[in-house]
């Protein structure tokens, strides 16, 4: 789809209220005029495909337009996935259940997919092994419908909770994964994951980026549901960036735990790096794949893979004081 093409779909499909409520937000922040941000706005647009939730999280009202040009926005983002990877298979990704069987030695815990013919006695027998599960919609993304439960929810009443939770639209449940505990050190409420995208590009295959994504309070890491990323170094596993949160707070400590986040090591990193590179090949008609991995304390394993990668973290600005947003690195792999 052309420049024009994406900016007037997203036209008839923008929320006016919510992009008033974030020119109120980056006039207090720029000291721009509304008027002027909002020229700006359609010029990024219109010119780079960037919406303004894009304008907002890489605050391109403070970059050039070389700077805006290096910038990986929504527009750009969907045409990189719809070219790279093949329709025909995202299933094999969005459907979670599908995805544990496909990956089942990555993902290396126990679940259950369950609906209304779930077997009563495996269902039984699957909630007797485990103190505490997860419980998840088969498709969904952001963190979105995502639950823990203990074992006092169901306890003398496993039936009862069953159909509780398919009437929730839960459709897999999965042994709750216990994190490393440096890992827990940086956030014990969530577990905390590495984003690490892998692209088979046409010059050359890797990965292309890593983000440790950072719990800030809730059970999900997502920074959908106010968490945070900090970027991976990929030679070393140490965190280059302070943490940044999709509303533009950026920490140098974890807010409730006070660990330092630039240079905070994770464990297991080219063990995860290594996990991805190798999964990558299994569906090679997916070649572009953001793999959310979970570090425990004997290595890494699966918590998703994502055929649609998300366009947002990349661009959070603190992780590019310089202005240079994350195009140099795609660009090692395809030509844009």
């Amino acid at each position: 789809m052309g420049k024009l093409g994406f900016f007037f779909k997203r036209l008839v499909r923008m929320d006016f209220k919510a992009m008033w409520k974030t020119t109120k937000l980056l006039k207090e922040r720029s000291g721009r005029s509304r008027i002027w941000l909002l020229c700006d706005m359609l010029r990024c647009a219109i010119q780079y495909n960037a919406g303004y939730v894009d304008y907002k999280i890489a605050q391109m009202y403070r970059l050039t337009d070389e700077q805006k040009k290096t910038q990986i926005t929504r527009g750009l983002s969907n045409t990189i996935v719809r070219r790279m990877n093949d329709k025909a298979y995202w299933y094999l990704f969005d459907d979670k259940a599908t995805f544990n069987e496909l990956f089942k030695d990555e993902v290396n815990r126990d679940w259950i997919k369950i609906g209304p013919d779930t077997d009563p006695e495996a269902w039984k027998t699957f909630l007797a092994k485990h103190e505490d599960v997860i419980a998840k919609p088969l498709e969904g993304s952001s963190g979105v419908g995502i639950e823990r439960f203990t074992q006092e929810c169901w306890t003398g009443r496993e039936t009862e909770f069953l159909k509780e939770l398919v009437d929730k639209q839960i459709g897999i449940v999965e042994e709750r994964v216990i994190q490393h505990p440096e890992m827990m050190r940086m956030c014990p409420t969530s577990v905390n994951t590495i984003r690490i995208a892998t692209l088979l590009g046409d010059k050359k295959q890797g990965i292309v980026y890593a983000f440790l994504r950072i719990g800030n309070g809730n059970v999900m890491d997502n920074v959908d549901q106010g968490g945070m990323a900090a970027r991976v170094d990929l030679a070393s596993g140490k965190l280059l960036t302070v943490g940044a949160d999709k509303a533009g707070n950026t920490f140098t400590e974890h807010p409730i735990t006070h660990t330092p986040i630039i240079g905070f090591t994770v464990p297991y990193f080219q063990e995860a790096c290594d996990m991805c590179l190798k999964a990558a090949q299994k569906v090679p008609q997916m070649r572009f794949v953001a793999w959310d991995v979970a570090i425990t304390e004997k290595g890494p394993v699966f918590i998703e893979g994502n055929s649609f990668p998300s366009h947002a973290v990349p661009q959070f600005a603190a992780h590019y004081p310089d202005g240079i947003g994350i195009m140099r690195e795609f660009r090692e792999f395809i030509d844009i």
